[in-house]
């Protein structure tokens, strides 16, 4: 009956689309996602890759099992996809009082890897794994090529692993070892095991998309290489290895899709979809200011200063403007809170200055300082700057002589005048705590308030803290104890339940002296309650040239953890804690970050933390990271080492002015006691981040 029902809306669904005479969309809908997410057709990947930063959330769901997936494609050449998969007919532990009746639920990571491009006369090819490491359900590699005819997209690959289940051909790689002929099955929860490789038993699999006359509608059909005789969810009956499917676009973010697979279950589901490089919002803002050159004369008239300092202030966003003389260079100075392109800021601050420039200057430099440390001097020569407003006559365009350098004290001026900066900073923001995926529930979360108050008692020591309203949260249902092992960790974060209880607290209260040191060094330090679970002293020094794709820091602790049951109060339990950090962007990978840091941590482990982040063209920035140390599988527990991923957002996405704010969403699988940092809230690397050349 069901197979019945879906020929026939098969049916229709071709016999419509060969009758719509005219395209609904003007472009191809471009490739869609697979049921494990990623680009594919139904149950097999092919070797298309979305638009570069495009990122989907899929949903798929059957009898056995329901597919929860997030894919981002990173560059154009590297997808990389989330997935939790929901087995509807296993139960997480056969322990009720611990996980209850939740299903189990499998946690995976997958890569895709463009080898070459579809030209003239050959396919595009990739080469991908899925379920990268972990239990290793689904876990599979792949080799895969597709071509285009018409409006036909051909694939056709090889698989092993789950999707190479029926062995319907031998191993090619058995040849070069004996050892490839097998396959080991499942692994540690969180690890990753790449010694099980493209081993084991090995299958073709292949399939068509077509593009229907009506484009909002593609249709699928593929051959899989799997025989789910040993599937997880139990060994499923399959009546066919040819899977049909059928995927409509209902506008430009959002696909449903249904299919049939193995002759005798359903699958539907959706994608929704943004593109993190095509991201914009329209600012209302003020107008750059024109060029309009009226001299001063030989020395600055306050009353046209006054004015210029106002214009600094809200026109170009220099927060606590200054302008100061000496010798024939004019000094402009203030904090960019307006503009997260701070190039923005310094042209407007150049045209206020040239339009009522004194007599003789011949150079402006703008110095951009955040939390009171100067980050770098843009110097930009008058004459230049000049012909460069007014405009060169046809054919003779220069270059603007502008060079960005370290931070230029004018040291005792000539003249000056400026607008007092407020000390006094306070707000209000609404804060999200999650943790996906643990076994005692799929989805812990905390919601609450934060209120934050910061006082500057000098130009450099901070005073400030901030009081946190708990709304809702759910994790009373965390029931980790810690005890992973007879000699378990220290319980550096896994109070986290009897933390949440309180309802009202002071999350941090700390004093930070922070200060520019000169030739590239920042430095502060600090003391205080420093985050949720912990207090103590600490310092940090970073070095970073200007314009570098490189930097270095260390930091250096001594905490002790707080009292959940009074947080004002320490328990028993302190540690040092520090690292020194490394942070690069290489130069053959376009906006990437990536940082490593080698030190001690909470649970006075041991290792390294590597974190890689790329920023897309909207100012949203996705990262992940992993710390691995000294602590072995069995005392880390379920998920065998940290790791997390994390999504910055830019606000002014979401404002209908410019502003340099951020918000961040952060996902971490599991709450555990191994490799865990201390969440200190001022981090130096953050603070000058005007230093890059990407001006962000």
């Amino acid at each position: 009956m069901k197979k019945h029902y879906l020929l026939s809306l098969l049916a229709v669904a071709v016999s419509a689309a060969c009758n719509v005479q005219a395209a609904s969309y003007d472009d191809p809908i471009g490739p869609s996602q697979s049921d494990f997410g990623g680009v594919g057709l139904m149950q097999v990947p092919t070797a298309r890759m979305s638009r570069d930063g495009e990122f989907s959330l899929n949903y798929r769901n059957n009898d056995q099992y329901r597919y929860y997936s997030a894919s981002l494609q990173l560059f154009p050449w590297l997808e990389s996809t989330v997935r939790y998969t929901d087995v509807r007919t296993r139960r997480y532990s056969a322990s009720e009082s611990f996980s209850g009746d939740q299903s189990y639920k499998d946690k995976a990571f997958d890569l895709k890897l463009r080898l070459w491009q579809e030209s003239y006369w050959l396919p595009e090819v990739s080469v991908g794994t899925r379920d990268l490491g972990g239990t290793g359900l689904f876990d599979s590699e792949y080799l895969v090529g597709t071509k285009a005819w018409g409006p036909f997209d051909f694939t056709f690959g090889i698989g092993w692993g789950y999707l190479g289940n029926s062995g319907s051909i031998k191993n090619p790689f058995c040849s070069y070892s004996a050892s490839f002929c097998s396959r080991s099955s499942g692994g540690e929860t969180g690890s990753i095991n790449g010694s099980q490789m493209f081993h084991g038993p090995a299958a073709l699999f292949g399939g068509i998309e077509y593009q229907t006359p009506w484009q909002p509608l593609r249709l699928k059909v593929e051959y899989e290489g799997n025989n789910y005789q040993d599937d997880f969810a139990g060994r499923l009956e399959q009546r066919s290895k040819v899977n049909v499917g059928a995927i409509y676009r209902v506008t430009d973010w959002a696909d449903i899709n249904a299919s049939y697979e193995r002759g005798n279950t359903f699958m539907f589901g959706f994608t929704i979809r943004t593109n993190f490089n095509d991201l914009r919002q329209e600012h209302i803002d003020s107008a750059k200011p024109a060029y309009n050159p009226q001299p001063q004369g030989d020395l600055l008239q306050s009353t046209v200063v006054a004015n210029q300092l106002t214009d600094l202030k809200y026109n170009a966003g220099l927060d606590g403007p200054r302008i100061q003389t000496k010798g024939d260079t004019l000094y402009v100075s203030g904090e960019q809170t307006k503009y997260r392109d701070t190039t923005e800021g310094v042209d407007r601050a150049n045209r206020i200055i040239m339009n009522n420039l004194p007599d003789g200057i011949k150079t402006i430099d703008v110095t951009e300082s955040r939390f009171n440390m100067p980050q770098v001097t843009t110097r930009t020569d008058v004459a230049s700057l000049h012909n460069d407003l007014a405009g060169y006559p046809l054919g003779q365009e220069k270059p603007l002589q502008q060079q960005r350098i370290d931070p230029v004290d004018p040291g005792e001026a000539e003249q000056g005048y400026f607008i007092r900066k407020d000390r006094l900073n306070y707000s209000l923001s609404p804060v999200l705590n999650q943790s996906v995926g643990g076994p005692e529930s799929f989805y812990m979360y905390q919601v609450g308030v934060m209120g934050n108050v910061d006082y500057w008692l000098t130009d450099h020591l901070l005073v400030g803290g901030s009081l946190f309203g708990n709304i809702a949260n759910n994790y009373d249902k965390f029931n980790y104890n810690g005890l992973s092992a007879s000699n378990g960790l220290p319980r550096v974060r896994t109070h986290i339940r009897q933390y949440v209880e309180n309802n009202v607290y002071i999350n941090d209260l700390q004093a930070n002296y922070m200060h520019y040191l000169g030739n590239g060094f920042y430095g502060q330090v600090y003391g205080g309650y420093l985050e949720t679970m912990y207090g103590g002293v600490g310092g940090e020094v970073l070095y970073r040239p200007v314009d570098s794709n490189w930097a270095f820091g260390v930091d250096a602790n001594y905490v002790k953890q707080r009292d959940w049951d009074n947080m004002m109060k320490f328990t028993d339990y302190k540690a040092p804690v520090g690292n020194l950090t490394a942070y690069w962007r290489p130069w053959f990978m376009e906006n990437v970050l990536v940082k490593a840091s080698v030190g001690q941590y909470l649970a006075k482990d041991k290792g390294v933390t590597v974190d890689m982040s790329k920023q897309f063209d909207s100012g949203v920035i996705v990262g992940f990271y992993a710390t691995k140390t000294n602590v072995s599988a069995e005392e880390y527990g379920e998920g065998s080492f940290t790791k997390g991923f994390y999504i910055s957002i830019p606000m002014d996405l979401f404002t209908v002015t410019p502003t340099r704010g951020r918000a961040q969403v952060n996902w971490v699988p599991l709450t555990r006691d191994g490799g865990q940092m201390l969440g200190r809230k001022y981090q130096l690397y953050d603070m000058t981040s005007d230093r890059d050349a990407r001006f962000n």
